[in-house]
């Protein structure tokens, strides 16, 4: 499309209002769709038309929602209503906190804070066309099946647009007409500011009516028009969290529409959410059940899902994530990950390395080729390339007062039901055998056993658990009764290998 005819533009977004009807201590634009607050949204769309000022009209809950406007546009300008009269009252507020005589030329647009399905183009091609038609005033239209409830564009024989006029006011045959009003209007400033004070508020509600223009530029005889939308539902707004939740649902719509016309298989398309800041390569392959949140990337040949939650993470090429949950979290590519693994923030797997099935990491960088392929808690760590840790090893990072971290050096080879007390380190090369707690550094080649010696209690059953099934079985198989002798046996050499390694 094409783009405005100038930069003296200004886009004014109203966001004073309370949004009562979402029944929430959150104000109405800053609650989230698509990984954005609707207004943030918004304030994307309007940055795409490259206005030369930005101007939000603030009211309720004011420092919150003017700071984070605020983080989103630097040097947007901001202007409080104290006491929310009406559209109109709220635009005279903006043109005045521009205070410049710059701001009485150009284009002025004013968009609202809860239409999260705007988009740049479509207020590009709006601008545009009200400035080479030198209107007045034009408005965001659009044509609808059932315009019950909507304020219908009402034209001449000429196409001019006559008046807007609201449901309850309108003829039997002007609510035949399926041109509605989206609220989104385009004004050149000079007729805007000279219009501002001729509003009244002598209406049902009390309040300043923007739409009221429409009649003010008609009686000076200027033109006003409507610029069709061939797309209305990015006008729509949300006023409760059941219509949140229904523009939500059409963004990921189209959100995966397009990732999928963009090279990226999604198997289930109504169960698969993607936000609207995520990246996806061609030929990534999304599984039924997976979130895709935040800022995450996905690159080429990676397999996610199902039942997959990625948010703010970093997916290599070829990768490959199985009903597990990340949140800033590094996985290179050729990595596996899962069934229920839980990738807490600071956790990087290395390229061809393994987070297995129940293995929850925090803060901790895997090497190339590591495994941690079961049933283990790996916080506060680092393992080298190619070490594989045994199935239920805990590294102890917390002694009650502080997080200290674990070292596994390259190439080791620890045992099943280990646990390492931070701060140790195991040397390059380095085994530990099973069940051993390790509290002391292993040197790089040695093998740390810890424990004593088993000692079998023969006759145990019998005497202890005596008609039991237990017991039974036991004498079935020749065990002896009470006061049998007690063995003892001595750890068997590092040649038999007592690691008890696990590995897959």
């Amino acid at each position: 499309m094409s783009r405005a005819a100038t930069n003296n533009l200004t886009v004014i977004v109203l966001a004073a209002g309370g949004g009562t009807r979402m029944r929430s201590k959150t104000m109405k634009v800053l609650h989230p769709l698509g990984g954005r607050s609707m207004i943030g949204h918004v304030l994307l769309a309007v940055q795409a038309v490259e206005p030369r000022r930005i101007v939000a009209v603030i009211g309720h809950q004011r420092d919150q929602v003017g700071a984070h406007i605020r983080a989103l546009v630097p040097d947007v300008v901001l202007a409080v209503q104290e006491d929310q009269q009406g559209t109109g009252d709220a635009v005279r507020v903006a043109m005045e906190a521009l205070a410049d005589e710059a701001a009485e030329s150009g284009t002025v647009i004013v968009a609202y804070g809860d239409t999260p399905l705007l988009e740049g183009d479509s207020l590009r091609a709006f601008a545009a066309e009200h400035e080479a038609a030198q209107r007045a005033v034009s408005i965001l239209s659009g044509v609808v099946s059932e315009p019950y409830g909507y304020g219908r564009v009402v034209r001449d024989a000429d196409g001019d647009v006559v008046a807007i006029v609201e449901e309850k006011d309108a003829s039997r045959d002007e609510r035949e007409i399926r041109e509605i009003n989206s609220g989104i209007l385009a004004f050149d400033a000079a007729f805007l500011v000279e219009a501002l004070p001729k509003l009244g508020n002598d209406n049902s509600k009390g309040e300043y009516y923007l739409t009221d223009t429409v009649r003010i530029a008609r009686d000076a005889g200027l033109t006003v028009g409507a610029f069709t939308i061939d797309d209305v539902r990015q006008t729509e707004g949300a006023n409760d969290r059941a219509q949140l939740a229904d523009l939500g649902r059409e963004m990921n719509r189209r959100i995966v529409t397009r990732w999928m016309r963009d090279g990226v298989t999604v198997m289930d398309p109504a169960t698969t959410w993607i936000d609207a800041d995520v990246v996806l390569a061609e030929d990534v392959t999304i599984l039924p059940g997976t979130q895709l949140l935040g800022t995450t990337v996905v690159l080429e040949d990676a397999v996610i899902g199902p039942d997959t939650t990625l948010k703010d993470c970093e997916i290599g090429a070829g990768a490959r994530i199985v009903r597990a949950h990340g949140e800033l979290a590094v996985v290179r590519g050729g990595a596996t990950v899962g069934p229920f693994s839980y990738l807490r923030p600071g956790t990087v797997l290395g390229r061809d390395g393994k987070i297995g099935a129940f293995v929850e990491t925090k803060n901790a960088t895997i090497g190339d080729g590591a495994k941690v392929p079961h049933l283990s808690y790996v916080g506060d760590a680092e393992i080298g390339e190619g070490s594989n840790i045994g199935a239920g090893t805990v590294f102890a990072n917390y002694d009650g007062v502080a997080k200290h971290r674990t070292v596994v050096g390259r190439h080791a080879r620890t045992g099943s039901n280990n646990t390492f007390v931070a701060p140790v380190e195991i040397g390059d090369g380095a085994a530990t055998a099973g069940g051993t707690v390790v509290r002391r550094d292993v040197p790089p080649g040695a093998l740390a056993v810890s424990g004593g010696p088993q000692r079998n209690h023969e006759g145990w059953a019998v005497t202890k658990r005596p008609g039991t099934a237990q017991a039974r079985a036991a004498e079935a198989a020749g065990a002896g009764p009470a006061g049998a002798r007690e063995a003892s046996h001595d750890e068997p050499d590092v040649g038999s290998d007592p690691s008890g390694e696990t590995e897959s």
